[in-house]
């Protein structure tokens, strides 16, 4: 207890410093702990003073407190909780009203304390009980940034007009009588009203040049400019202690931003008050360097004055010298039994637990939007899934103050099947920059354009390693297009394509059916180690209105010349349907080094039919920008369509084999017995017509049945013969697309065409068992087992 004393004693005299420091400066500094220690033993009469001053102080608490009123919530439906108090509740609230006037006796010049306010049902609730910890069933509120942020969602902030001021209700305008004296007519003159008209013109655009240049000079001084609330503004937020969960240091928490915030920053000016679902404690530290300088032990009660004396609080932080000095067990012993004598355990709380159902979790904000406006900005906020592109957030800035002029716009997306996430609108410039996550069917990385018209300027950014070709940038134009290349297996690094004017048809109007035609095709390749550098292309141009080709190989590293080659591509038929034999002035060569095998007609003319099949590969491939679909989850049973539709095709598939299960007991023989008359016995010729007549018509629909197998059979193998007459006829003729039609024609027919056969082999091979298993089923009936043993 000693070093207690001397620790407080030394702490006394440093409080004691400060404040003479305090004192030249002309600050006004209040103590009231140090008064409360230092004042003499109370007499009897100074305590009934001091009572009937305590009970004199009137605390001014607002009329009203809460929000809310009878017309936007039905208190008869709420629990009795809320509409009352119970016994324990309204002994806390004396508690509170002691220590509020205690508090407002020892330290006048600070305002009331925030205690016990007006709920919903005008009842007053002490703030502690507001507050019911629970644990909620979604993992996504377990960490504080994503809970805040949860919260915030929910949370409007509307400020009032004047912050100092109530709202004034503007003055009911009287409807006009019905009967009413005529105004008298007007005899002004019209020369008179043009001339005020001008003349009220030239005022206001006096009065227009005049605000210009005022929000000039606004934005000028708007940084020098002084705050005249600053310091007057009362604002809650959260405060996160350091310690338990693994929390490194104190940091505050802003409900409507969702933000972390330091207990340095200067936004925080100070703090009157803490509270928590367990205790009450009043800050009694100097709030003279905002919430710099404040220490966040609770269990100081120097530092913090709480109001439960039983309640569990934190521990007073001591050093290893204060910890040693406390084995007095005496003092501890008396300590625990004051603290026993004193103790009030805080009520339970009266709120309803919070049960927040999957819907309205998703749907955050209320009805699923919400938008904060900013000094020239503005945000909009969207549930998941409630609009149809994915947009859930946009953030709208403006240059005026008004929020007239937009400037640029930012929107975000979530659960696109294009891996859209960000899309940045520049207003000024007109330019629309899409940024895609990782997982585009393309894999486009960064799209910028300034329309979607075809034809127009854009540059996409690709993620190359995604790509089977490699590429990594494409720049369009109206007449051309550049694509740059990365890691590929030929070592193509950059492809440049030339486009002419279209032309024009009355027929056909659509870029689709009438593309443009391409006049020049450049491509550009890197260094193949393996290849010979006179063998290894550097630049391949493909001039086709010309016809022509041109290739630059690769310079070796010791000559300063390329070798270069041009051939002249003809068709390979002339008018007469003749074919074109290859010539030596159809390839026109330069070699640095000539070598006998690239003069022969057969080198060259296997290389230029090389170059053809290039040329048709690297022919302009572009897609059109498809529909906005949105992902979802295999588990949201409510919006996966796919998922939706499988269960119903399974319930369709069992309802269908339940029926098939019972279709297999219906009576086969039921519509031959139909035919016999019902009066009379069946005889033992009629017994053998029916079964006759039931095995001949099962016998029929096998026939029927083998036959519809055979003509479709027979229908695709004509039609592929048909398109393989075709092929062979127009085989020169054809171009990369129409061949990739034809083998895909090829395949899918000989698909059908393999499974019909197998259809028919396998109903061959069933059929003479299935009727001699009905033939079977027959003789062993119940109604014509009779008539059968004879046979059997």
């Amino acid at each position: 207890m000693e070093v207690l004393k001397e620790k407080v004693e030394e702490e006394e005299e440093a409080e004691r410093e400060e404040a003479a420091v305090r004192a030249e400066r002309g600050e006004k500094v209040v103590r009231p702990m140090e008064v409360r220690r230092e004042e003499a033993p109370m007499t009897q009469e100074m305590l009934r003073d001091l009572e009937k001053k305590l009970s004199d102080i009137e605390m001014a608490i607002p009329e009203k407190l809460s929000t809310f009123t009878k017309d936007t919530i039905d208190t008869s439906k709420l629990p009795l909780s809320y509409q009352s108090n119970t016994l324990k509740e309204e002994h806390l609230l004396q508690v509170a009203d002691s220590f509020s006037r205690q508090y407002s006796h020892l330290c006048p010049d600070r305002v009331p304390l925030f205690l016990h306010p007006l709920n919903e049902c005008e009842v007053p609730k002490f703030v502690s009980t507001t507050i019911r910890p629970t644990l909620m069933p979604y993992p996504e509120l377990y960490n504080w940034d994503s809970c805040a942020q949860f919260v915030s969602d929910f949370l409007s902030m509307v400020p009032l007009p004047d912050p100092l001021k109530p709202v004034v209700q503007e003055e009911e305008k009287v409807p006009p009588k019905k009967y009413a004296i005529k105004p008298p007519r007007d005899l002004t003159s019209r020369f008179q009203q043009e001339q005020e008209t001008k003349k009220q013109e030239e005022i206001k655009a006096e009065e227009e040049r005049q605000l210009r240049e005022e929000e000039e000079r606004l934005l000028d001084v708007e940084k020098a400019k002084t705050d005249p609330l600053h310091g007057l503004r009362v604002h809650s937020w959260v405060l996160v202690l350091s310690g338990k969960r693994e929390v490194p240091e104190s940091f505050f928490i802003d409900p409507f931003t969702a933000r972390s915030y330091s207990t340095q920053d200067d936004h925080f000016l100070g703090i009157e008050s803490l509270w928590n679902h367990k205790n009450y404690w009043v800050n009694m530290q100097d709030c003279w360097n905002c919430c710099k300088d404040l220490v966040f032990d609770l269990g100081d009660p120097v530092r913090w004055e709480y109001l439960l004396l039983g309640t569990e609080k934190s521990h007073l932080s001591l050093t290893e010298e204060e910890e040693d000095g406390l084995n007095d067990d005496d003092d501890v012993e008396n300590l625990g039994k004051e603290d026993e004598d004193k103790s009030f355990d805080m009520p339970p709380s009266w709120v309803e637990q919070i049960e927040i159902s999957p819907e309205a979790f998703e749907t955050r904000c209320p009805n699923g939007k919400k938008v904060i406006q900013y000094k020239r900005a503005k945000l909009e906020k969207w549930a998941p899934y409630l609009n149809s592109n994915g947009l859930v957030c946009r953030l709208t800035t403006y240059e005026d103050l008004e929020c007239t002029k937009t400037l640029e716009i930012k929107e975000w997306f979530q659960n696109r099947e294009d891996m859209l996430e960000l899309k940045h609108i520049d207003k000024s410039t007109g330019l629309n920059v899409d940024y895609f996550k990782p997982g585009h069917p393309q894999a486009l990385r960064v799209h910028s354009y300034k329309s979607m018209q075809p034809e127009t300027d854009r540059i996409m950014e690709f993620y190359d390693r995604a790509r089977v070709d490699g590429l990594v940038k494409r720049e369009e134009t109206s007449k051309t297009m550049t694509e740059y290349y990365r890691g590929r297996s030929d070592f193509l690094s950059y492809r440049h394509v030339s486009f002419g004017d279209r032309v024009k048809k009355l027929s056909l109007n659509s870029a689709e059916s009438n593309p443009r035609p391409i006049v020049k095709i450049t491509e550009r390749f890197a260094r193949n180690p393996e290849q010979p550098a006179d063998e290894d292309v550097a630049e391949r141009v493909f001039l086709i209105s010309e016809e022509r080709i041109q290739l630059r190989y690769h310079c070796r590293d010791d000559h300063i010349t390329a070798s270069k080659r041009e051939f002249l591509r003809r068709s390979e038929v002339d008018h007469k349907g003749n074919k074109i034999v290859m010539t030596p002035d159809m390839c026109i060569s330069f070699e640095v080094e000539p070598m006998e095998h690239t003069k022969k007609l057969l080198y060259q003319y296997e290389a230029m039919m090389k170059l053809k099949n290039e040329e048709k590969l690297s022919r302009h491939q572009a897609w059109e920008e498809e529909e906005h679909r949105l992902t979802i989850s295999i588990y949201d049973t409510k919006r996966n369509e796919k998922s939706k539709e499988y269960r119903e095709a399974m319930e369709r598939v069992m309802h269908e084999e339940h029926l098939r299960q019972g279709g297999g007991q219906l009576d086969y023989l039921a519509p031959f017995l139909a035919q016999l008359p019902p009066s009379e016995k069946m005889t033992r010729w009629q017994a053998m017509r029916v079964k006759d007549e039931c095995l001949s018509d099962f016998k029929q629909r096998l026939i029927d049945k083998a036959n519809l197998i055979q003509a479709r059979f027979e229908k695709e193998t004509q039609e592929l013969q048909k398109k393989q007459q075709w092929y062979q006829e127009n085989q020169v003729t054809l171009t990369v697309k129409d061949e990739d039609l034809y083998l895909s024609y090829c395949s899918q027919a000989m698909f059908r065409i393999r499974i019909l056969e197998q259809r028919l082999n396998r109903h061959k091979e069933l059929a003479p068992l299935k009727y001699l298993a009905l033939e079977e089923k027959l003789y062993k009936d119940p109604r014509l087992v009779e008539f059968m043993k004879v046979f059997v």
